[in-house]
């Protein structure tokens, strides 16, 4: 909490909508008495904030989304720099990859300038089933968002529990022939993996064991785009 009463109180009703929620269900939620919550709600309401449903029921409404849009995005600012930075140590490609249900979207990319290199424009979109940056996307998930994957996955489970013990993920030819890649979390305010930041190349530059080359580079990359 901050402290400002009425903003804490304001940022508890909005939380308790996210899912839909009924007067009765607010007051239920939040703890705040009945008048107050329906004030708030109405306030929240008036401002976009909030929009009821034809059960009229609360829910997030068009305001947020429209000032979510319009802040730059605080990873993707910090990333370039770092990006760049990565490729200049390693020597080779670096991106940066988010999970969008059962695939990753590359959202920031860091090229080599010439020679063999693995190149993933901004805006490709690969799969959750292979390569290092999706055991990074899925190690540290519930087993129920990672059970139904496994069975298409090239790698295991208990690849996944080695990912989580050492903190970083390799892999050699599992995404596509020819290509290793070596990847480490991204993480926010309170640890949760948000994001995987990796390095590609040809496997005859980063060789069958690419982590023991690079790992600690990328997990540095990693630990400081965490927190943002």
């Amino acid at each position: 909490m901050s402290g400002v009463g009425v903003l804490d109180k304001a940022v508890v009703i909005l939380a308790a909508c996210v899912d839909g929620a009924s007067l009765a269900e607010l007051v239920e939620r939040t703890k705040l008495p009945r008048a107050t919550a329906h004030r708030l709600a109405q306030a929240l309401e008036i401002h976009r904030m909030l929009v009821r449903d034809t059960q009229g029921r609360w829910r997030p409404g068009p305001r947020l989304g429209e000032l979510a849009n319009a802040a730059p995005d605080v990873l993707l600012t910090a990333a370039e720099p770092l990006m760049a930075a990565l490729r200049d140590a390693t020597g080779e490609s670096a991106q940066l990859y988010l999970r969008r249900a059962d695939e990753r979207l590359c959202v920031a990319s860091a090229e080599r300038a010439s020679g063999l290199r693995d190149t993933v424009p901004v805006g490709s979109v690969l799969p959750m089933t292979a390569g290092s940056a999706a055991q990074i996307l899925l190690a540290w998930e519930p087993p129920e968002a990672v059970m139904p994957l496994l069975p298409r996955c090239k790698f295991t489970g208990r690849t996944l529990a080695e990912v989580r013990r050492r903190g970083w993920a390799q892999s050699v030819a599992e995404r596509e022939a020819g290509v290793a890649s070596v990847s480490a979390p991204i993480r926010d305010r309170t640890g949760r993996v948000i994001a995987a930041v990796s390095i590609s190349g040809p496997i005859e530059r980063l060789g069958r064991r690419p982590g023991d080359r690079h790992a600690m580079a990328v997990v540095r990359a990693g630990q400081r785009l965490s927190g943002l």
